[in-house]
């Protein structure tokens, strides 16, 4: 197989797998609001493949889930894809052009922080058309309700995406899915990393338990 194919193949299969878990792993947090680990994937497959790579999974995994398991509509799929974009294509973005870790932490956090942003700016605009409440409403819910929201979901992705993505790759490589780096294995801290990403994990968990008031 090509490297062009091999490409496609991939990305293909990174949309299924984002799907599967969108499916699987959705969690009603508050409001009407669900977490999902999809951008996880969609992250991971833009950090191999580039940010245009994230953007073509966002899309096609955000119209697959309006058409089957979403009741938003195509306002939720705008939405879907805006928000997976905003993180993982941002992540991605500066990934590429600081291929470290420190690169890639860098871009996790500037795609929480972005997505937070943007996400809490059209939640403000749209969420009145498809909750049916009043935009004085919709206000009043930003900072107690949307913002802590997006910064967990935020905040989870990107513990997760630290916690996985090198045995992702590794596993992908051992499989000859993808073709070595040809760089030597760099450690910096990786330990240290996966023990904080941990640590923040169960923490960014708890918090989401709590806001549901199952602890």
């Amino acid at each position: 197989m090509n490297t062009k194919a091999k490409k496609i193949t991939m990305i293909g299969m990174f949309c299924a797998i984002a799907y599967a878990v969108m499916v699987i792993g959705r969690f009603p947090v508050v409001l009407f609001l669900k977490y999902d680990p999809k951008d996880v994937i969609i992250t991971i497959g833009g950090f191999i493949f580039g940010p245009m790579a994230s953007l073509i999974i966002s899309v096609i995994v955000a119209f697959l889930e309006m058409i089957t398991v979403s009741e938003t509509g195509p306002i939720g799929c705008i939405m879907n894809i805006l928000s997976s974009c905003c993180f993982a294509c941002t992540a991605a973005f500066i990934y590429k052009k600081k291929h470290t870790l420190k690169g890639a932490v860098t871009g996790l956090i500037a795609g929480c922080l972005l997505t937070t942003g943007i996400i809490l700016l059209w939640n403000y605009l749209i969420a009145p058309l498809y909750m049916g409440y009043p935009r004085e409403a919709v206000v009043k819910l930003l900072l107690p309700a949307f913002l802590p929201f997006n910064l967990l979901k935020g905040g989870l992705n990107t513990v997760i995406t630290l916690l996985i993505y090198k045995p992702v790759v590794t596993a992908l490589r051992k499989a000859g899915l993808l073709e070595s780096s040809g760089a030597p294995a760099v450690r910096e801290r990786h330990m240290g990393i996966v023990i904080v990403s941990a640590v923040l994990l169960i923490t960014i968990v708890f918090l989401m338990l709590a806001m549901k008031g199952w602890v």
